[in-house]
This record gives structure tokens, sequence and C-alpha cells, in this order.
């Protein structure tokens, strides 16, 4: 079949299972899967992948589901995590945020955007693999990661450095309205810790108030967030105070303990080090420890497993390979020049790309601006163009 024979076939599949998708989508919103909670929503996942026809399926340690689709030597992994934040207040919601609704050209609720929107598609991407004929050099792996909200890159770290799973070549399916993603700033989560003494309250000048110390601190890092370096096309780092806390003995004592949680954004060229350092000089005097700090998790299986809380930066160039296959494959489906960018907010590429440098681009259905928003809701049309994308893409490999 000829290139452009075969792109309009998948696209012709992609329609005609806009149903399937929309439906799939719909009983993965209906099963609540926080970060650490996803077994439900696994089971779903997998009688899904089985009836879509996948070769294998399994869960490992963590509880990622891998669906594998072909054994050849060309390795594409398409990615989407199935944990979801919980829901704010519900009050804020028209509609129930774990119906799973589809009503005007939309499935509604948690989750339909960030980010199982991009696993329904893969699921149906497979499918549609499975009857226009898997290419003889490929090998297809669907994840559907674990703990992403709570530590992005940690399901991945799992399965490149305890699975022996490393693909040649990535596609992050979180939401990008549609358009080819190429990288995004990493982050930092970063603590300050002030140590000072107690006193009573009425004699303040006997005791090191560990609050003023956290509060000088919190101006140079004001200070500081205005001269962070930038990248033409990642943008500028930032630094903010996400948190501040404070301990005394009692209301009527001078504080001996405060810290403050930084929330550090890198652009390129920024590094852990780097990072830290600047914090370092920022609160220098103060009788500060600054820490970067590490995620222990328990996944539902169980099973325990962590990592530090840096998150590398990544960027793939417009000119890579994979940049130009993805640019080629929309334009072959949709006959028109896709926006390549970035996301704002952090990915799983961080350990994909960013730790284990594997080519990574992004497609996904859905606005990043629905994610961990209320009302959230991802166009059917979006689940049809990127199950099309997934199918095609594999098969230009």
């Amino acid at each position: 079949m000829k290139k452009n024979e075969l792109a309009g076939k998948i696209y012709q599949l992609a329609e005609k299972y806009r149903d399937y998708t929309a439906s799939n989508l719909a009983e993965l919103v209906k099963t609540k899967s926080l970060s650490g909670e996803e077994g439900n929503v696994q089971k779903v996942l997998t009688s899904q992948m089985k009836e879509a026809g996948f070769d294998e399926i399994r869960i490992d340690g963590i509880g990622n589901v891998i669906g594998r689709i072909g054994h050849g030597p060309v390795i594409l992994a398409i990615d989407g995590h199935i944990d979801t934040v919980d829901v704010g207040n519900a009050s804020n919601w028209d509609k129930d945020p774990f119906s799973g609704e589809i009503a005007d050209g939309f499935v509604w609720g948690r989750g339909t955007v960030d980010q199982k929107g991009g696993v329904a598609s893969f699921v149906t991407a497979g499918r549609i693999l499975k009857e226009v004929g898997v290419p003889e050099n490929l090998t297809l792996y669907c994840t559907a990661t674990v703990m992403e909200e709570d530590c992005d890159g940690l399901c991945w770290k799992y399965l490149i450095e305890e699975e022996g799973i490393r693909p040649h070549f990535a596609i992050s399916t979180e939401p990008t309205n549609l358009n080819i993603y190429r990288g995004h700033r990493g982050r930092m989560e970063i603590r300050v810790t002030f140590r000072g003494i107690s006193a009573h309250g009425s004699a303040p000048e006997r005791g090191k108030n560990a609050i003023y110390m956290a509060s000088r601190a919190a101006l140079k890092i004001e200070e500081l967030n205005e001269r962070l370096r930038d990248d033409e096309f990642l943008g500028k780092g930032s630094v903010t105070i996400s948190e501040f806390v404070s301990g005394s003995p009692s209301l009527c004592a001078v504080a001996d303990y405060a810290h403050i949680h930084l929330d550090r954004r890198l652009t390129w060229g920024e590094t852990k080090e780097s990072a830290v350092a600047e914090v370092e000089e920022a609160v220098k005097g103060l009788d500060a420890k600054v820490e970067v700090l590490w995620y222990d998790g328990k996944a539902f299986t169980g099973k325990k497993y962590g990592m530090e809380k840096y998150y590398p930066t990544w960027k793939i160039a417009e000119e890579h390979p994979i940049v130009q296959t993805g640019i080629q494959t929309f334009r072959e489906l949709f006959s028109h020049e896709p926006l390549v960018g970035k996301w704002t907010f952090s990915t799983n590429g961080i350990a994909i790309n960013g730790m284990h440098g594997i080519p990574t681009i992004g497609f996904g259905p859905g606005n990043e601006i629905m994610a961990h928003a209320p009302n959230e809701k991802t166009p059917v049309s979006d689940l049809v163009a990127a199950s099309a994308f997934y199918a095609l893409f594999a098969c230009s490999l």
C-alpha cells in the first residue's frame, strides 16, 4: 500500500472507531485512579488492550501496564500516565468528574485531558495497526504508566532501569492540543531549613528567630528569580516559594524552626548543581541547610520505589529525524502544517529523554490548559486524530 493510501486508510479506521475510542476513555474516567491507587483502572485498560488485539499485555513491579504489538528490531514506545490528580472543590464542576459523559462532541471528566485521552487513543492505534498490518521491523510498546502526578519520570526510570525496556523512539501522549512538542523545562524541589534558638516571647532578644531568617531568605529568592537565565525555545528559568512552615515550643516563644519549599523550573543550560549553588548563595550567613528532596513512593502493587526530585530539562532539535517524522506524519494525515512547540509543565520526558537520551516527541489530544482544572474535557475529534497519528507514525519508522 502506498503511503498516501495508508494514511487515508488509517484515518478512515480512526473515524470508524470514533465511538469506540470515546467509550473506552469514558470507562477509564469512571474508574478513579489517584497516584498510587491505579490498580482498578489498570484492570479496565488491560481488558481494552486485549479487545484491541495486543500481542502481549503485562503489569510490571510498580503497576505500569505494558502492551506490546510486533516483534521487530525498531522499538517505539507510546506513553501515557493513567493516574490523575483529585477533583479539588467539587462545586466548581458542572458535571460529575467521574461520569465519563460523552456530550456536545467531548468526553467529560477528570483525566480526559491529563492524561487518559492519550491512553484511549493509543489503544485504538494498536487496533488499527493490527488491521492494516504491523510493519515487520516494528516493536510497539504502549505504556500506561503510574505515579506520574506525584513524581514525573519515576515510572519510566523503572521501565528503563529495572524492566530493561529501552525504545529507540518515544511519543508522549500528554496533551498538546494536537501540536507536536519537542521538550520542556526541567524542575527541582528544594527545601531550605533554618534552625533558630527558642526563647520566651517576652524576651525575644534571647533567642534567634528562624522565621526572620527564612523571611530574609524569601526576599533573596524573589530577587534570584528575576536574574535566572533564558532560552530562546524553552523560555526563562524560574523559582518560587510554594510552602513556608515554622515551629516553636509554644505560641509564646521565639520560633526555632522554619523551612521554605522551592519550586525551581530549569531552562536549558541550568543544572541541579548550578541551581543548588544559587540558593546556597542566596541564604549564605543565615544558618540554613539546602537540600534537594527525595520521593519514596509506594505503588498500588505494594512495591516502594523512589528517586531524587530533580527532573532534567530536555529538548529535541526541530531537525531531528523523530521531529521530522512527526511533522511528515501530521502533513499526510491532516494536509496542513503542524505547530511545533513545547509544554509549559513537566512530563515523563524528563526520564525518557532528560535522563536516558531517548529521542522523544509529544503529541496528544486535549488542551493542556484543562489539565488539573474543573470541567476537564477532551474533544472526541482529538481522540480520532491522535489515534490516526500514533498508528501512521508507527508505520513510518
